[in-house]
């Protein structure tokens, strides 16, 4: 048997080993990284969870203070009140413990102010991770706040029977602020050794996620290479093969050299360079410099955020049914207006809301979509040079149809572009957006039959006019 013969007999197991070690290697950074985020996102309502904690028991502290030394009733109910969120995640932390009803632990947890999206994670997490040391030394500062704020409870009855029966004196009043006191600065330890486990797992997690990511990246990267290679090899043994096979061996190459080049771009370029921010920000000591890196780390994940935002808008439209329903137009823009403040400039700007018109028959989902990217896009191309920035909001009837307006004295948009704008992918600043949203909307005003026309000059501001017909014309 040749050497030519003998190679081609080994062709498909190597190759099918190198697609199995790449196909495996891609699943399980997947895996890694879905549950990273996941362990991540838990972290972070754990944290967020603590804030309300420690701002609650501070709250009842004050209130009991004020409480001891007014008599007012106000103040006794006020405490209470702030008490039941420390007491909610108690009620939590021992049913989880005890892997009792998770029912209970979730109600534990919203009398604790937590998110109620976060609940799950926050459950997850505790059960399937108690035992790790970060978590579980974490759990054990959250026991012994917990002690404490039944202290504080017990201090609390003890106030309020003796002010029922009228027989508090000074000597208790020292005695119980005292008490009060110091059981609010042992909390207060409790509360940053609670936030620093929990950071400190975080980092750790960190770490371990861009040392997993660079690893699996490597393992397809030298898998593709040694692919590459291996082709390469064969090309040069194969040289009396017909030039139809060489010429489809040359195209599989040119494909192999694409496919090497997205995959060290596309998933190794974000990796590295997030990994130098954050070497370069371990190394300064200017907080402003570090400010201005995290910045950047932040637009480069609030531009990615969008565009798969953009995408599953896109999805949803393409894919949802049309479900005819009440909606209220003051509830859709006051939503997007809340959920889109976090964008740079937002406070700065004044939103004004005149409806006309507010509870109409249509699509919740695509006046939602319509409605959020619209508010988006006026806030991103607002004119910074202006001392006010406005955006306006009127929906009114007109000739039978619903009207939606939304005017901002933004940077406008040039004239040769008017058209171009409700195009795919077109975009008059690709920093500012993924080139999506407007043609979503276009998209989903069709989808209701409805239809979008814009109003526009260059460094004055834009108006878009949404119309939509009433129910029984869609």
């Amino acid at each position: 048997m040749s050497k030519l013969q003998a190679l081609k007999n080994f062709r498909f197991p190597n190759v099918f080993v190198l697609i199995l070690i790449i196909f495996i290697s891609c699943a399980l950074l997947i895996c890694i990284n879905f549950f990273t985020i996941k362990i991540l996102s838990a972290n972070r309502a754990y944290i967020n969870g603590e804030s309300h904690y420690s701002k609650s028991q501070k709250d009842a502290s004050r209130h009991l203070i004020t409480y001891l030394y007014t008599k007012n009733p106000n103040q006794w109910k006020l405490y209470c009140e702030e008490l039941k969120v420390p007491q909610g995640d108690g009620i939590a932390r021992i049913t989880l413990l005890k892997a009792g009803d998770n029912e209970i632990a979730r109600k534990g947890l919203l009398t604790g102010r937590n998110h109620e999206e976060d609940l799950n994670d926050i459950i997850w997490l505790f059960d399937n991770f108690k035992e790790v040391s970060f978590l579980s030394k974490a759990i054990e500062e959250w026991g012994k706040g917990d002690k404490l704020i039944f202290k504080l409870f017990v201090i609390g009855e003890q106030i309020n029977a003796k002010i029922n029966r009228n027989l508090l004196t000074a000597e208790d009043q020292k005695k119980f602020l005292k008490e009060i006191s110091s059981i609010s600065d042992s909390l207060t330890i409790n509360e940053r050794n609670f936030s620093n486990l929990l950071g400190e797992g975080t980092r750790k997690i960190k770490d371990l996620l861009i040392f997993t990511n660079v690893f699996f990246v490597l393992v397809i990267i030298c898998s593709v290479c040694l692919y590459y290679s291996i082709m390469v090899k064969r090309l040069l043994i194969s040289k009396k093969e017909t030039e139809a096979k060489n010429e489809n061996l040359i195209i599989v190459n040119r494909e192999l050299d694409r496919f090497v080049y997205s995959a060290s771009h596309d998933l190794r370029s974000p990796i590295t360079s997030l990994k130098g921010l954050i070497e370069i920000t371990t190394l300064e000591d200017d907080v402003t410099q570090i400010r201005n890196y995290l910045q950047m780390m932040q637009h480069s994940l609030a531009r990615q955020d969008q565009f798969i935002s953009d995408i599953i808008d896109y999805s949803k439209n393409k894919r949802k049914e049309i479900i005819m329903e009440p909606v209220s137009l003051k509830e859709l823009f006051n939503e997007a207006i809340l959920q889109l403040m976090h964008i740079e400039n937002a406070s700065r700007i004044k939103f004004t809301q005149e409806h006309l018109v507010d509870q109409i028959e249509s699509d919740g989902l695509r006046l939602k979509i319509i409605i959020n990217n619209l508010i988006s896009n006026a806030i991103k191309y607002s004119d910074t040079n202006k001392q006010e920035m406005f955006i306006s909001i009127k929906t009114y009837f007109s000739d039978g149809l619903n009207k939606i307006e939304v005017t901002d004295n933004g940077i406008g948009i040039n004239d040769k572009d008017k058209e171009n704008i409700f195009e795919m992918y077109f975009g008059t600043n690709k920093n500012k957006g993924s080139g999506l949203g407007l043609y979503i909307v276009k998209e989903a005003v069709e989808n209701i039959k409805g239809n979008i026309s814009v109003i526009s000059e260059s460094t004055v501001g834009s108006k878009f006019i949404v119309t939509i017909p009433p129910s029984h014309a869609i």
